[in-house]
């Protein structure tokens, strides 16, 4: 059986099965299996990514022993943000993640521009990331300074993901988990082992920064904790969403907030006002520190895995959005949105999503879209925010999704934090973003209007196909 609930005289009917979750959410034909610790360990290897590896030099450079600050302060930063990912998800529980958030709630313009800014920042990231672990290798290997060996090594990286990812969301959530745990080890043994390492004088205060110090360097240090939004990504896929979601989002949050301050305190311990002189790879020099020779080499193939099990959780999670956007005509073509008759899962996407990434890295020349990377990322963010404030109009108070305490206290110091951040962009981002909201816009009308003209011709050939 299946209900037709119409939220407003403006959005599209959303289909409703009769053993749904969410009066939200759509008919997909997607398997739920994903769990609380496989979606935890699909979001900590999402965030924590090649960004660990190099942050805790530049925020010292910046703070001094006094850096826990800005970990703490963006901690609490990234929670407010995070809970309205928390309830959006829980409301919302189909694939897609934050653009399914925003086009249920602010219909198909918003959507696109959505799932495109989203789209966009992954892809740039994922091609980055790639090149700089292949940068990494060149110094142990250096046949990987050759331009074909590099191409070879990313069809090998991006076709092997998105095989494993095509034959089910068990194995790609599996390998997920894996690469989590093998990034998360080096890690765990430079702390474990590293305290007896430290120099606890290292770790005093010699004065107490700025605010304006502290801002600085928590905008910079505030792009290591994105990534939970693109772990949320695989909602259609996840067992029981109205609680699965929250608890998912506060394990990895939480995990990665104290993976992250540990490690700062080891690296100031260990290394003291010398820390902020190796901006290129402080915690391999820690682990040099630590572990002699071999640590070097130990932390490095972290990096590698680090940047890599990114990859894998971008080549999860990314097609979902594609699917998304397909699966609601938001984006051309429809078969996108096909589901494999045996794996159950969106292959096209997924297909198409290795395709566009592995050229990219191929191609180089990211710098652009690097720069407004982070910014489209914020804006989605703001969406989200705003989509929790729209969709509690649309979602009964009586739900038994999870609901944010306190009313809008939240959402509204959510868009003040992200509004913060947004204004210490560059005009050359800002310009950069303008240019690329108008891009969008033109492309979208552009696309209903051809829609418009071909629906009409078609109704002047074939008049018995008026509804």
């Amino acid at each position: 059986m299946r209900v037709t609930i119409t939220l407003s005289k403006q959005s599209t009917p959303i289909m409703k099965s009769s053993n749904s979750n969410s009066a939200l959410q759509k008919e997909e034909g997607l398997k739920r299996t994903i769990g609380v610790w496989g979606l935890s360990a699909n979001i900590v290897n999402i965030m924590v990514g090649a960004g660990i590896f190099v942050l805790p030099a530049i925020v010292a450079a910046g703070l001094g022993s006094a850096s826990l600050i800005a970990y703490l302060f963006c901690g609490f930063l990234i929670a407010l943000i995070m809970l309205c990912f928390a309830e959006a998800g829980s409301e919302v529980t189909d694939s897609g993640g934050p653009y399914t958030y925003i086009e249920s709630a602010f219909g198909n313009y918003a959507g696109f521009v959505a799932a495109n800014l989203f789209l966009i920042a992954a892809l740039a990231a994922d091609a980055a990331i790639i090149n700089a672990a292949a940068d990494i290798l060149a110094g142990f290997f250096p046949v990987f300074e050759s331009r074909l060996i590099r191409i070879i090594f990313f069809l090998m990286i991006f076709g092997s993901f998105a095989w494993i990812n095509v034959r089910g969301v068990r194995h790609g959530i599996g390998m997920v988990v894996f690469m989590t745990v093998a990034k998360l080890t080096p890690l765990l043994l430079l702390i474990l082992v590293g305290w007896k390492e430290v120099s606890i004088p290292y770790l005093y205060w010699d004065s107490i920064p700025s605010t304006e110090s502290i801002g600085q360097m928590s905008l910079i240090l505030f792009f290591a904790f994105m990534g939970a939004e693109v772990g949320l990504s695989v909602g259609g896929e996840v067992k029981n969403p109205k609680k699965t979601v929250p608890r998912a989002i506060f394990i990895g949050i939480a995990g990665v907030l104290v993976l992250y301050i540990l490690i700062q305190t080891i690296s100031l311990g260990v290394l003291g006002n010398d820390l902020a002189n190796y901006q290129e790879n402080p915690l391999a020099e820690v682990g040099g520190r630590i572990f002699g020779p071999i640590g070097l080499t130990l932390i490095t193939i972290g990096a590698v895995v680090s940047m890599l099990g990114t990859n894998q959780g971008d080549m999860l999670n990314m097609p979902r959005v594609l699917f998304a956007a397909s699966r609601d005509r938001v984006i051309p073509p429809t078969s996108l949105s096909n589901i494999h008759s045996l794996y159950k899962t969106p292959h096209i996407a997924i297909l198409t999503y290795a395709f566009i990434a592995f050229l990219l890295a191929s191609i180089g020349g990211f710098q652009a879209l690097a720069i407004v990377s982070s910014a489209t990322l914020l804006i989605v963010y703001l969406g989200v925010v705003l989509a929790v404030i729209k969709l509690r109009k649309i979602v009964p108070s009586q739900s038994e999704s999870f609901r944010i305490p306190g009313g809008y206290t939240v959402p509204v110091a959510a868009t003040i934090v992200i509004l913060w951040f947004l204004s210490h962009l560059t005009s050359r981002e800002v310009v950069a973003m303008l240019i690329l909201a108008l891009v969008l816009t033109m492309i979208f009308f552009t696309k209903r209007f051809v829609e418009s003209r071909t629906a009409e011709a078609n109704l002047k050939t074939d008049p018995a196909s008026k509804p």
